[in-house]
């Protein structure tokens, strides 16, 4: 049995927890120890931008705001587990870190 961490990021929480739903279930139907999602705390960058770029006239800005929602799963399981989870269809959205453990 090997201990699986995997970490997801996404500015989408909703493909997000779509995909931390489709592993657990998939951890779950093979009999594999889950914990998680655990929710982490959303970063957020934020851009501000000058609206005219002209010389004259006051200085307005434009304000960017992107939020990065982040999730760790924790599975205890076999490999045949892992090689399903790694066949699942990611969106472009959503980054995923696997690390193995003991």
């Amino acid at each position: 049995m090997q201990k699986a961490r995997i970490k997801l990021s996404s500015p989408d929480y909703k493909v997000l927890e779509d995909v931390c739903n489709s592993i657990v279930d998939i951890a779950k139907r093979t009999g594999a120890k889950v914990s998680g999602p655990v929710p982490l705390p959303t970063k957020q960058v934020e851009i501000a931008t000058r609206r005219g770029m002209s010389a004259g006239g006051t200085k307005t800005y434009e304000r960017w705001q992107m939020r990065i929602h982040k999730r760790i799963i924790d599975i205890q399981s076999d490999e045949r587990t892992l090689r399903r989870i790694m066949h699942i269809e990611m969106p472009d959205k959503v980054h995923i870190e696997m690390e193995l453990i003991g």
